[in-house]
């Protein structure tokens, strides 16, 4: 059964979309503000965690900051403001997904369910031969320097850990897997989000900047990915 932390000062919320996640089949652990979010989510830690943006004693978004220094657990960010600037801040922190205030609850449920579709680990048989061995290239994505295990959800360069949420995940996958073949914005939306789930292009190139600055942040002289103004990125050829 999946964990689901919900973090919201507004109680009335706390409580409607608890009963509709529990009422899908998922545990749901509530808290009322920022504080309280991040001792739970680092002790007692979800699958999916859902952040409110304005909170008292910490908001949503230093918490999300604080939880990325030791988690890539997916979060969807809910806030009432409609201002682009937050939408965009909230990515390039590592937010999965937004939500406006007022929802639907199936809205909601729709978004968790995709994401933790996209969050699940792969079926070890499905990349696995006749007697269980490994087929290349099915869970283990290897470009010079770079390795991604789609089982593990894990990536690594020059043999040091990137920590990687799973909508950058996907998009570095999908720029891996063709080096030299340049993917179009909309290629790599399709790629990292479900059908049902809009974003538009400024949304991909948020995740293409964290992408970049994760990557220098472990090897200052990363320039793997190339952005082709007006078409779209590329994993560079070794």
């Amino acid at each position: 059964m999946p964990k689901i932390a919900l973090v919201d000062d507004d109680r009335n919320i706390l409580t409607s979309v608890s009963l509709t996640l529990e009422a899908e089949g998922y545990q749901v652990a509530t808290y009322t503000d920022g504080a309280s979010g991040l001792e739970g989510l680092t002790t007692d830690k979800p699958d999916l965690a859902i952040l409110d943006i304005k909170m008292p004693r910490m908001d949503g978004m230093e918490l999300l900051r604080r939880l990325r220094q030791k988690s890539d657990v997916p979060v969807i960010f809910l806030t009432s403001k409609d201002e682009e600037i937050d939408e965009l801040f909230g990515l390039k922190m590592g937010a999965d997904d937004f939500i406006t205030k007022p929802f639907s609850q199936r809205l909601l449920v729709e978004r968790v369910k995709a994401i933790l579709r996209r969050s699940a680990p792969r079926d070890p048989s499905a990349a696995a031969g006749p007697a269980g061995e490994p087929v290349p290239g099915k869970a283990l994505i290897e470009r010079g320097s770079l390795v991604m295990d789609e089982e593990r959800h894990t990536c690594t360069w020059k043999g040091q850990r990137v920590t990687l949420t799973v909508t950058e995940f996907l998009i570095l996958q999908a720029l891996a897997l063709r080096p030299g073949v340049v993917k179009s914005r909309n290629a790599l939306m399709d790629a990292a989000y479900d059908d049902q789930v809009y974003v538009d292009d400024r949304t991909i190139d948020s995740h293409i900047k964290r992408l970049r600055k994760k990557f220098k942040a472990t090897d200052d002289d990363f320039e793997m990915i190339e952005t082709l103004y007006g078409v779209g990125y590329r994993f560079k050829e070794q």
